[in-house]
């Protein structure tokens, strides 16, 4: 049967495949019931057990998949099975996937799945990917496609699966596709209609082992793009994945930059946004596309450049389908960011509080401490195999202090001895009560009026805290119980 796989679709009858679900979370379950309304015979598997699990395992069940949850379900062998169909957080060093690898079964992510089931009249996916901006990029790029009157919605590492979007009923017009390295991973055949890598920068390197393959992921998202492959300017790896790229004949490269846009770029004249690749006579001219005034939040403060520039790489993803250029600025005036991204937190004492706890790797933390001129920095959690020298060294003279917390925060402590030796350090430890409430207060402390307090660890959240979002929320309530105080 697996050598068969290639020639099946959406409308084709998947019966007398045998497909292995790894993992049952959102694109786990989504590839299971897909897999089971085709006709495969399905087996799910995933070690845990929890109560949202297990009402999903009890639909499927009812239709004739076998769901196995709890310790020990993932103790097999993929012999039998023609598919393995994993979830993006399992490894490939995964026994259960190395042994389908050693068998020559093919193992396929959720989003691959999705995209061999697209149909005969396959709606476009405009994808991005990078470290830093992916969900903020993906959801501008979903507001401006509304904008223009189509019928868009931002799938895939943002939350909504690919394949929940492609198997829909009444068709998008659109998809702005958000993947993350360990999607593109598991991914081969995708051939989007234009995809960009906003930056590279060491994440998960505990998950790809090194840079190199981490970068080689990443990069998976050129492979066979159409019309156009986008790529960040100041990020010179970016543009080297481009031109290393194979892509369709035709395809253009095309940069975004903080700075004046060449011809075939997007960029800033002065505070505007500027369209200099798809336009008639660009060699010349330009098309303004909104202003940075369109970026600035509800209370006025301006948006920080790393926002400038994931909505530059949005606008031409849009310009690239054939977005007008006023449906850019229509959508990113519109465009909310999602909560615990640089969220301003308003003032106690004259001192600004910044949740950015979807921070969660160096490059992302360096970012924001970029983005203000005196920082309080709250950093530490798990730091997934990262280094925090070359951001201490870049950020050392807006660091007017720095309180550390979570398990990994002596690799922040020891490259702040190294190369900002005069800042204050305080640690918070694990096992404080009311961990952020001592954290709040100490920052408190160290600040001076004028100055930020910045939330932005750098690391991800789970030895401490359900997940980034529940960090913020706790420094967010923090805050708010020190301007009661106050």
């Amino acid at each position: 049967m697996t050598s068969d796989l290639d020639s099946l679709g959406r409308d084709s009858s998947w019966e007398g495949v045998r497909a292995l679900v790894t993992g049952f979370g959102v694109s786990g379950f989504a590839a299971a019931d897909t897999l089971t309304h085709l006709g495969a015979a399905v087996v799910a598997v995933d070690e845990s057990e929890d109560e949202s699990l297990q009402e999903k395992a009890k639909l499927l069940r009812i239709l004739g998949a076998d769901v196995r949850l709890g310790t020990g379900s993932t103790d097999l062998t993929a012999e039998g099975f023609d598919l393995v169909v994993t979830s993006p957080g399992w490894p490939p060093s995964n026994p259960v996937l190395m042994d389908a690898a050693s068998r020559s079964i093919p193992v396929w992510g959720e989003v691959e799945l999705a995209w061999r089931l697209r149909g005969d009249n396959p709606v476009p996916w405009l994808a991005v990917t990078g470290t830093n901006g992916k969900t903020t990029t993906v959801q501008m790029l979903a507001e401006i496609l509304r904008a223009d009157g189509l019928n868009a919605i931002a799938v895939g590492n943002v939350g909504t699966p690919v394949l929940e979007a492609v198997m829909n009923p009444e068709p998008f017009d659109v998809l702005a596709v958000e993947l993350s390295s360990y999607q593109l991973h598991w991914s081969s055949s995708i051939s989007a209609e234009a995809s960009v890598v906003l930056n590279i920068a060491p994440d998960h390197l505990d998950w790809h082992g090194d840079l190199e393959s981490y970068t080689a992921d990443k990069a998976r998202i050129y492979n066979n793009a159409q019309l156009a492959c986008v790529y960040n300017v100041e990020d010179p790896t970016t543009e080297r994945l481009v031109e290393e790229a194979e892509v369709v004949e035709g395809c253009r490269a095309i940069g975004f930059t903080l700075g004046l846009p060449a011809p075939g770029m997007v960029g800033l004249v002065d505070d505007v946004l500027a369209d200099r690749a798809f336009v008639i006579g660009r060699i010349s001219s330009a098309v303004e596309l909104g202003t940075l005034n369109d970026l600035a939040s509800p209370s006025g403060v301006p948006a920080a450049p790393h926002t400038v520039a994931n909505a530059l790489a949005a606008a031409a993803l849009a310009r690239a389908h054939g977005v007008a250029p006023r449906a850019v600025r229509d959508g990113l005036r519109t465009f909310v960011p999602d909560a615990h991204r640089v969220a301003d937190l308003g003032e106690v004492n004259g001192v600004r509080y910044i949740d950015d706890s979807k921070a969660t790797n160096p490059h992302a933390a360096s970012a924001s401490l970029r983005s203000f001129d005196h920082n309080v920095w709250i950093a530490g959690g798990l730091a997934k195999g990262a280094g925090f020298d070359e951001l201490v060294e870049a950020a050392k003279d807006q660091l007017r202090a720095v309180v550390l917390i979570g398990t990994d925060r002596e690799i922040i402590a020891d490259a702040l001895r190294r190369h900002a030796p005069d800042v204050p350090v305080v640690e918070v430890e694990t096992g404080d009560t009311d961990l952020m409430d001592r954290v709040v207060e100490v920052a408190a402390s160290l600040a001076h009026e004028g100055d930020t307090v910045l939330l932005a660890p750098g690391c991800a959240s789970w030895d401490q805290f359900r997940n980034y979002s529940a960090r913020g929320d706790a420094f967010a309530s923090a805050v708010e119980r020190l301007r009661d105080r106050s």
